[in-house]
């Protein structure tokens, strides 16, 4: 069947060719580069942008046919398009009147998302697509897949580890009975998970909560869009710093907002394509929750954890959290559904994004069982430029010109592959890529590394604080922090607290750091362009754990430390040497901003 639909192409392609029509294809006609398609892409779906020039005609079809069609109304497009066999055709982001002149401007209307048949040639029906000089941009549609094992399972507080408190503990800011446990807040150095001499716990080795906590705590204005699996808004330790959109109603078949998505009242399932936040599959593991609560657990109010910017226990003072769900049990969302959601932060007020997922970095250990990503930011934008123009978007578009800051923060997790560069999109050079250290200032075990980091944070690591050959137990018991993060999390659909580790858990401590920043920025009346805020970052953060390695030189940690017999692996310290970031450093950041920006024109 397809060999007649390639002949036929090939036929009409020709009879094109002889027509009077603008968007011939000749010599001079700059051709679409050929796609991959990469393992997990949508059977029958190809992402095609148009140029500019036809705009109108693609709005008059789409106007007419109620928003969805089975052609473009371009007279050689749907010759080629009849003859693959389309079926569906459909912008891909839905028209936001309050912010469609921005999305014209950056020609994200140019977007389309075109359904075959399932057993359609991908390859063959882009080769023949990209013939055609109406045609910009051409790319597959693959399914977002998390950078994590979701089969490793979090370990849990237990009720007694995590007991009701009635005042501060020592030397801390808050009542958060687990806040004693987040070394990676304000770390003393006397957290008790040495093991056999080799691991321990060293003072700084944290993101410098206490000295920011000074001078804020967080500021509402400020929002977190957090792309992961689905946040629990109702967890009692999130639900008062959860974004709100208070035109929606959760389950709503309206859109009541008129933003092109119906219920989304605390943000939107981009997997199911509805206003309903799931987290209760077997396959959910509570990531968004972990990082959302990191990012702003509610501070002071004698329960759980603390957030980094979760305020000071009074109500509305804390950062807010909105939830961009992008997996969902065993599902992941498209790609296109994943740059939905990017936009989306961007045009409901989203000025950080948290992203801790992406691509296999490049030099992902094939033997460990990693299949290697884009290769460099060009082989990345080559293979998904609607992602690219996403961010971009993002990048560009959040924030207010007259506001805290002009566009948004695009914050990513490196990557957990043990390998010397950084995964894509965080890798891309107007991104944020973020790698994780221990609690000794080393790098993590799993983390990647390399030129492509930006800043580096804690981030737990199981293989250096874990007993070889000995199993995680379920919940963990007093003391036995194995050198993990401790954020909010799902138990069995229930809220809960756990550890996890990852560059997942690094990169919310960036978000959580950048949001504290913005929101002192706030109080301080001062106004950033994005790489000026980005480059504060980097100038506040510390860089002196590097002499460190001088003197250590080697790290030792055992692989799959649960395993029984499990060998030792020895990390070189000083070929990490400053490919690891710098240590974001939250004091450091909020005590630079007044000196910092411009004056804020506007409240």
């Amino acid at each position: 069947m397809k060999k007649i639909y390639i002949y036929a192409l090939a036929c009409a392609l020709t009879a094109i060719s002889c027509q009077d029509n603008e968007w011939v294809t000749d010599s001079t006609t700059p051709q679409v580069p050929e796609i991959e398609i990469p393992m997990g892409a949508a059977d029958g779906e190809l992402l095609i942008k148009f140029v500019p020039e036809m705009s109108d005609i693609l709005d008059q079809t789409l106007t007419r046919a109620g928003g969805i069609s089975t052609r473009s109304g371009i007279p050689s497009t749907d010759e080629v398009l009849n003859i693959l066999g389309a079926y569906h055709f459909e912008r891909v982001f839905p028209v936001d009147p309050k912010t469609e002149k921005r999305t014209r401007e950056a020609g994200m209307h140019l977007w389309y998302i075109v359904r075959f048949d399932k057993d359609t040639d991908l390859k063959e029906a882009a080769r023949q697509l990209r013939k055609l000089g109406e045609i910009s941009k051409i790319q597959s549609n693959p399914t977002i897949r998390r950078a994590y094992d979701p089969k490793k399972k979090p370990l849990y507080l237990s009720a007694s580890d995590l007991q009701h408190v009635t005042r501060t503990s020592e030397g801390l800011t808050f009542n958060d009975p687990g806040l004693k446990h987040q070394w990676h807040y304000q770390n003393t150095g006397d957290y008790d998970f040495e093991k056999e001499g080799r691991a321990e716990a060293f003072p700084g080795a944290d993101v410098n909560c206490g000295e920011a906590w000074k001078l804020c705590k967080g500021d509402p204005t400020i929002i977190v869009a957090v792309l992961d699996e689905g946040v629990m808004w109702n967890h009692p330790d999130l639900i008062g710093n959860m974004w709100t959109n208070e035109a929606e109603e959760i389950g709503s078949t309206e859109d009541k907002d008129g933003n092109g998505y119906k219920g989304d009242r605390y943000g939107y399932n981009f997997v199911k394509n509805t206003g309903v936040i799931s987290w209760t599959s077997a396959e959910d593991t509570g990531h968004g929750t972990h990082v959302a609560g990191t990012i702003a657990a509610v501070n002071g109010n004698n329960k759980g954890v603390g957030g980094i910017a979760g305020g000071d226990g009074t109500e509305n003072s804390g950062v807010k959290i909105m939830t961009c769900q992008l997996f969902d049990g065993a599902y992941g969302c498209t790609l296109a559904a994943e740059a939905k959601a990017i936009k989306y932060a961007a045009d409901n007020g989203a000025v950080i994004l948290q992203c801790s997922w992406g691509y296999n970095s490049p030099d992902a250990n094939e033997a460990l069982g990693y299949t290697p990503g884009p290769k460099d930011e060009q082989d990345w934008e080559n293979q998904y430029p609607l992602e690219k123009e996403a961010l971009d978007y993002f990048i560009h578009n959040a924030g207010s010109p007259n506001g805290v800051i002009d566009g948004g923060l695009a914050i990513f997790a490196s990557g957990n592959e043990y390998a010397p560069s950084s995964s894509y999109p965080a890798g891309y050079s107007k991104c944020i890529s973020v790698s994780a250290i221990a609690a000794d200032f080393t790098p993590s075990s799993y983390t990647n590394y390399g030129e492509e980091i930006t800043l580096c944070a804690p981030g737990g690591d199981g293989d250096y604080y874990g007993t070889p050959g000995v199993a995680d137990d379920e919940f963990a018991w007093e003391g036995k922090t194995q050198g993990l993060i401790l954020s909010t999390a799902i138990k069995n659909g229930q809220p809960a607290y756990a550890y996890m580790e990852g560059t997942s858990m690094a990169c919310p401590h960036v978000s959580g750091v950048a949001a504290l920043g913005l929101s002192h920025a706030v109080k301080e009346r001062r106004h950033f362009k994005v790489a000026e805020f980005i480059e504060l970052m980097k100038e506040t953060a510390n860089d002196q754990f590097y002499n460190f390695y001088d003197e250590k030189v080697e790290k030792l940690y055992y692989y799959n430390h649960t395993t029984f017999g499990a060998p030792p692996t020895l990390m070189n310290l000083i070929e990490r040497k400053g490919k690891m970031g710098r240590l974001v450093d939250a004091g450091a950041l909020l005590k630079a901003i007044g000196n910092h920006g411009s004056d804020m024109i506007v409240p």
